[in-house]
């Protein structure tokens, strides 16, 4: 087995579409506006694993998502061999950076938000 599907909570599916796809550097895989459906992948693996941006207003994940975001706990995290290069990219992208976040003890690095309500981390790819 392995994951195919994931879901990340978010509060408005269509304008994390638009982040994902435009600043985080994802690729559409399927996308259905009037039904609020918004599912991203990797644009270097577009056969890996998709994430779905689930709609949480008003659902159990809304206070999922707000309790992982106060605690200060990424709700996913990214794989990319060059972290420098995506991190600039990130910053050109107008995407804020959580460097105080960083808590290299705890496994916690190179944390930003997604702009949707979710802290994102990346790691490093050594494969």
């Amino acid at each position: 087995m392995r994951v195919s599907l994931v879901s990340v909570p978010v509060q408005d599916p269509l304008k994390a579409h638009e982040i994902y796809t435009q600043k985080l550097g994802f690729k559409s895989k399927e996308f259905d506006p009037d039904n609020k459906l918004a599912i991203v992948v990797s644009a270097t693996v577009p056969d890996g694993v998709a994430v779905l941006l689930e709609p949480c207003n008003g659902s159990f994940l809304e206070s999922y998502q707000e309790s992982a975001y106060n605690a200060n706990l990424p709700i996913m995290a990214l794989k990319a061999k060059d972290i420098k290069s995506e991190i600039e990219k990130l910053k050109a992208a107008g995407v804020t950076l959580r460097p105080e976040l960083n808590n290299p003890e705890w496994g916690i690095e190179n944390v930003f938000e997604d702009g949707c309500g979710n802290l994102l981390m990346i790691e490093v790819d050594s494969g």
